[in-house]
């Protein structure tokens, strides 16, 4: 016996497809506006690069970050919702990343191997469009950028758990590279083991490689989860990613990437202890940056071999209302017991009260070096 169809329901199911067809209707018309202002959009950028060229700059930069941050800033500021800021930011970031690469390729030198944290940092900050290059090690990131076979470096400066990476700080006293920008990673560590594991074979791993501060960051998630696990620190998560496919015994921590780079298997996600924990990375070149509205300057100082020496280094940033951000402290190397000092103000070296306080700091220091005045961090 058949069922007949209840003619309400029929009539409901109607009026329902219906109106997902006009809405459909809309997104398709909308896409097309979308798609004919980003032509539009690319077709200006076209235009900028020609500029540029015929106006025969010496020093002639096609990714301005001051101009970048104020678009960014400026669509968070507007932004309507429903769509979050760091959505948005995130589609802007890649809209202007592809404009740009029809100006110049932009070359970008990172701490490798592929699959790096340094690596996301690099493409959250700069977009896809970029070229990425792998170094083996943070000092070969500054050299790259310094003879010219990248246009920009992203270094790791400090990690919300784990603290500053000195040695990024010393590099810094022996280059002259500048710092033209900042981002700010969220972190997320992940258990990662070969493509044919099971649900819950991470269980019985014997071994567990990753980079010392990747292991010091889930500390608290293996001694709960896997307490008698070797622990192995490496020279990267990648290579961390690499060893666990040729083990299948033991796993790996390191982020999606990594994973996706290595076709490996995320057993466990987001182990780290703290939720929060970000890294911040600098953008390192050549180039000085105009300001864009929401700066940040960072020093390079050493204080005069006299009592009271970092108070004479502090007092002009508090006298002109300078709001100190981060100090950090490294041995010169020149001599036993003193410093050069790393510190974070915000506000532009070309804004009155910074360029006042740095006038009056310069007659402090021993040595004083202004090693950027760049954007905030976005997101």
């Amino acid at each position: 016996m058949s069922q007949k169809n209840d003619p309400k329901e029929m009539t409901n199911k109607g009026l329902v497809n219906k109106k997902l067809l006009a809405i459909r209707d809309r997104i398709d018309a909308i896409d097309n506006q979308i798609l004919e202002l980003l032509s539009q959009r690319a077709q200006c950028a076209e235009e900028v690069g020609e500029t540029k060229r015929e106006a025969g700059e010496e020093d002639l930069w096609f990714y301005r970050p001051e101009r970048e941050a104020q678009i960014l800033n400026r669509m968070v500021e507007n932004n309507p919702g429903p769509l979050d800021n760091e959505r948005i930011t995130a589609i802007y970031r890649e809209i202007i990343s592809s404009c740009l690469a029809l100006e110049q390729s932009i070359r970008v030198a990172y701490l490798g191997p592929e699959g790096t944290f340094s690596q996301e940092a690099a493409v959250k900050h700069f977009g896809k469009a970029v070229v990425t290059v792998p170094t083996g090690s943070i000092g070969q990131v500054f050299r790259e950028v310094e003879n010219g076979s990248v246009d920009y470096g992203v270094v790791p400066i400090e990690n919300s758990t784990e603290g500053v990476i000195s040695y990024t700080l010393d590099v810094f006293m022996n280059s002259p590279l500048q710092i033209s920008g900042e981002v700010k990673l969220r972190i997320h560590q992940n258990l990662m083991m070969h493509p044919e594991a099971t649900e819950n074979v991470w269980k019985n791993v014997e071994r567990v490689y990753s980079h010392q501060q990747s292991l010091a960051q889930c500390r608290e998630w293996l001694d709960s989860n896997l307490p008698h696990v070797e622990r192995i620190p490496v020279s990267s998560n990648t290579e961390a990613a690499r060893m666990a496919l040729e083990d299948d015994n033991a796993a790996a921590i390191a982020g999606k990437l990594a994973a996706e780079t290595y076709g490996l298997k995320i057993v466990q996600e987001n182990i780290e202890d703290s939720k929060d924990n970000t890294t911040r990375f600098l953008i390192i070149g050549k180039q000085d940056v105009p300001p864009c509205g929401r700066d940040k300057t960072t020093l390079m100082i050493s204080a005069k071999n006299r009592a009271g020496a970092l108070y004479h280094l502090l007092a002009p940033l508090a006298d002109n209302g300078l709001d100190m951000t981060r100090i950090e402290s490294r041995p010169s190397r020149n001599a036993n017991w003193e410093y050069y000092f790393f510190v974070d103000v915000n506000g532009h070296v070309q804004e009155e009260h910074v360029a006042r306080a740095l006038a009056e700091l310069e007659k402090e220091a021993e040595l004083m070096r202004v090693l950027g005045s760049y954007p905030k961090a976005i997101m």
